[in-house]
C-alpha cells in the first residue's frame, strides 16, 4: 500500500510570532472568523482545492486568541475542505477553547446532521459566491434559510456585489440572520459613497443583516497599515451597531504577500471602533447573540 503523500502548500501560514496587542480587549472578546487547516492524511482537501494551506491547528489558533487578549473563537468551514466539515466539528468538539462554528453543507442536508452540528456548536452555515471552489448558490438560500431559521442559525455570505448583479434583492428577501463578511469586497480605496459598498450599507440598515468586519487583504492593498480600511469598518458599525463582530481571518488563506500579525489586527479596533463601549459590543455582547455563547 502506497504511503500518503501530503501535498505541498500553495500559500503561507500565518505569521509565526503574534504580537501582544497595545489595545486590550475586554473580557469576553470573539474572533468570530478563523479557520483550521490539516493534517491531510486525517482530513483530505478536496481534489479541486483552490489552494493547499499548511496545517493550521485548534490548538495554534487557541493560542494566537490568547495571545491577543480573545475568550471565544468561531470557525467558519473552508473551501477546500468542500462540506465535509470535520476538522471544524472535531475542533468543535475538542474543547479546548471555547469555539462556535460555521458550516458548509449541501442544500438537501438531513435534518439528524443539522442537530448533530447544532450539538457540537455550529450556529451557521456559509454560502460563499467569490471562492473558486464551487459550492451553494445565491437561489438555493431560501429553502436553506427556512430550515435553519427553526434552529436559531444564520446564514453568511461571501460576496462581491458587483458580480452578483441581483444579490441586493434576493438578500433582502431572506427572512433569517444573515451576516456579511469581508466588507462585501468593496474596494476600500473607492471610499464608502462606491455603489458597491452603498448596497452593503443599504443591507445593514435592514434589521436582521450583520456585518462581520474583517479580510483587509481582500478589500486592500495598503498593507502593512490597511490605513483606507477604517473609513469602512466605521461606516458598518454606524450602520449597525448592535449588528456587527469582528474578526482576524487567521491563519489567512488569502493574505500572501500582505500577512497581516493578529497583534497588529487587534490594534486596528482602536480605529475601526473608536468608542470603548461601543467596542465591547462589537467584540463581546453582539457575538453572544449572534452565536448563543
Amino acid at each position: 500500500m502506497p504511503t500518503f503523500q501530503p501535498r505541498a502548500p500553495t500559500i503561507p501560514g500565518p505569521h509565526p510570532d503574534t504580537r501582544v496587542p497595545n489595545l486590550k480587549l475586554p473580557q469576553g472578546s470573539c474572533d468570530c472568523h478563523a479557520h483550521v487547516f490539516g493534517p491531510q492524511d486525517r482530513y483530505p482537501l478536496l481534489p479541486h482545492a483552490g489552494y493547499i494551506p499548511p496545517d493550521a491547528s485548534p490548538e495554534a489558533f487557541a493560542r494566537m486568541l490568547k495571545t491577543i487578549g480573545c475568550d471565544r473563537g468561531v470557525l467558519v468551514q473552508p473551501s477546500v475542505y468542500g462540506t465535509d466539515n470535520t476538522a471544524m466539528l472535531d475542533a468543535l468538539r475538542s474543547k479546548i477553547f471555547p469555539f462556535r462554528g460555521v458550516a458548509v453543507v449541501e442544500e438537501n442536508i438531513t435534518d439528524r446532521e443539522l442537530e448533530d452540528m447544532h450539538g457540537a456548536g455550529v450556529r451557521g452555515v456559509r454560502i460563499n459566491l467569490a471562492a473558486a471552489t464551487p459550492g451553494l448558490k445565491l437561489e438555493q438560500a431560501p429553502r436553506l434559510a427556512a430550515r435553519l431559521k427553526a434552529l436559531g442559525w444564520h446564514l453568511q455570505f461571501f460576496i462581491n456585489f458587483n458580480e452578483v448583479g441581483n444579490a441586493e434583492e434576493m438578500l433582502a428577501k431572506l427572512p433569517i440572520n444573515i451576516v456579511l463578511d469581508h466588507f462585501g469586497r468593496a474596494p476600500a480605496k473607492d471610499g464608502v459613497d462606491s455603489p458597491q459598498f452603498k448596497a452593503y450599507l443599504r443591507l445593514l440598515k435592514r434589521d436582521n443583516i450583520w456585518a462581520k468586519l474583517m479580510g483587509v487583504y481582500f478589500v486592500s492593498t495598503d498593507a502593512p497599515a490597511f490605513k483606507d480600511v477604517p473609513q469602512l469598518a466605521r461606516a458598518a458599525v454606524a450602520a449597525a451597531p448592535d449588528r456587527t463582530v469582528w474578526g482576524t481571518d487567521w491563519p489567512h488563506p488569502m493574505g500572501k504577500q500582505m500577512m497581516p500579525n493578529d497583534g497588529d489586527l487587534a490594534d486596528m479596533l482602536a480605529d475601526w471602533v473608536p468608542d470603548a463601549a461601543q467596542r465591547k459590543k462589537v467584540l463581546v455582547d453582539n457575538p453572544a447573540r449572534l452565536y448563543d455563547f
